[in-house]
């Protein structure tokens, strides 16, 4: 068995489950990390939905905008050093439009710092098969357990269905 889950028609009852599954976790021979929560929208709130809210986003694209607009002025700076044209102590490029290039090259470094930070503590891309139910996708809560040890199964439907789940699943 890959996978043993329920569905649940409310955040209260997933809460419910969920809490209960970590509660029985040492006793069941299961790690948190195998309980999974799927749902199609976020519920503020509830420890489930809060659990991954937190993000070290803001943090690297901040980091990453920094290094981008560093390395902005450095090409700017060494370009100008590089081609030494008389100018008659007049830089070759004007401020403005060094300072346009230190720009693009800041947001540039803040929006790849951002989108690798989203790809990569969003799994993405995942080739393996993820746990879910076509019932999540129309307002249902999925909350389960992966690789869950056989001699625990009966237990924990009987946590799923304590919860208020009317049917407990498995996938092989």
């Amino acid at each position: 068995m890959r996978a043993l889950y329920a569905l649940y028609s409310d955040p209260d009852a997933a809460q419910r489950a969920v809490n209960a599954l970590k509660t029985a976790a040492g006793s069941l021979g299961i790690a948190d990390r195998q309980i999974v929560v799927v749902t199609a929208e976020p519920f503020d709130g509830y420890d489930f939905s809060d659990e991954h809210a937190e993000s070290p986003m803001f943090l690297i694209a901040s980091f990453t905008g920094i290094l981008g607009g560093l390395v902005g002025y450095w090409l700017t700076r060494f370009t100008q050093v590089s081609y030494p044209l008389p100018t008659g102590g007049m830089p070759i490029v004007p401020p403005w439009t060094n300072a346009i290039i230190v720009y693009e090259l800041t947001m540039l470094g803040a929006i790849a710092g951002t989108v690798i930070t989203l790809l990569v503590m969003a799994g993405l891309p995942q080739f393996g098969e993820s746990l879910s139910d076509p019932e999540v996708w129309h307002g249902k809560i999925l909350v389960g357990v992966t690789e869950p040890p056989e001699k625990a199964r009966p237990e924990l439907e009987k946590h799923l269905r304590q919860a208020g789940a009317s049917e407990v699943k498995a996938t092989a």
